[in-house]
C-alpha cells in the first residue's frame, strides 16, 4: 500500500468532494484524513488516501476527470511518519485584525523549535464595536527540553505588542 496526498483547489459549487471520493473509490483507495473548506470564494484543502501501489495510475485517471470538472487536483507521496515524541499544546489567540500578527507567533514558535501541526485563522465582527477580531487556533508539538512555560512566556512576551489575549493548554487526550 502507499500513501498519496491529494491537493486540490478549484472554485467552490456544490458536489466538489463527492466528485473527489468518488475518484478514490473508483481507483480502489481509502480517504484516511483530509482538510477541506472554502477560503476566498475557493474550494481548497488536502486529502490523504491509502491506495495499492499498482492503482496509482487509476487514480491519476480518475482525477483528471475531477481535474475537467474544474477542480484541480495536484498528487504527491506521502512521505512515511517518523515517530514523533514531544508535548502536544493547544493555542488559541484572538485580538483585533492587523497585519503583522501570523509572522510574530510564527516566529516565536519557530524561534523555540515548535512544530505546528495544525493552523486555522479566521476573522469575526466584535459584537459591540463591529471592529475585526482575528483569532487563531493552533495544535503545536514541543521539542525535547522545551516546557510550556517557556512557549507561554515567549508569547505572552509579544502579546501586549500584537494586541491579543492567548490561552495556551495541554492537548486533551481525544
Amino acid at each position: 500500500m502507499t500513501r498519496l496526498i491529494l491537493s486540490v483547489t478549484g472554485s467552490d459549487r456544490p458536489g466538489l468532494t463527492e466528485a473527489l471520493a468518488s475518484a478514490v473509490l473508483s481507483a480502489g483507495g481509502n480517504w484516511l484524513e483530509s482538510h477541506l473548506s472554502r477560503l476566498g470564494g475557493l474550494y481548497v484543502g488536502s486529502v490523504l488516501v491509502d491506495l495499492a501501489a499498482d492503482r496509482e495510475d487509476a487514480l491519476r485517471s480518475a482525477v483528471q476527470a475531477v481535474d475537467d470538472q474544474g477542480l484541480e487536483v495536484r498528487i504527491a507521496p506521502a512521505p512515511s511518519a517518523p515517530y514523533v515524541t514531544g508535548e502536544m499544546l493547544d493555542l488559541e489567540l484572538v485580538g483585533q485584525d492587523q497585519p503583522g500578527i501570523v509572522h510574530h507567533v510564527t516566529k516565536v514558535l519557530s524561534g523555540l523549535g515548535v512544530n505546528i501541526e495544525s493552523f486555522d485563522t479566521r476573522l469575526s465582527l466584535e459584537a459591540h464595536s463591529g471592529a475585526q477580531l482575528f483569532h487563531l487556533e493552533a495544535r503545536v508539538r514541543l521539542p525535547a527540553g522545551r516546557a510550556l512555560g517557556d512557549v507561554q512566556a515567549a508569547l505572552e512576551a509579544i502579546s501586549a505588542e500584537i494586541m491579543v489575549d492567548l490561552a495556551l493548554t495541554p492537548t486533551r487526550a481525544d
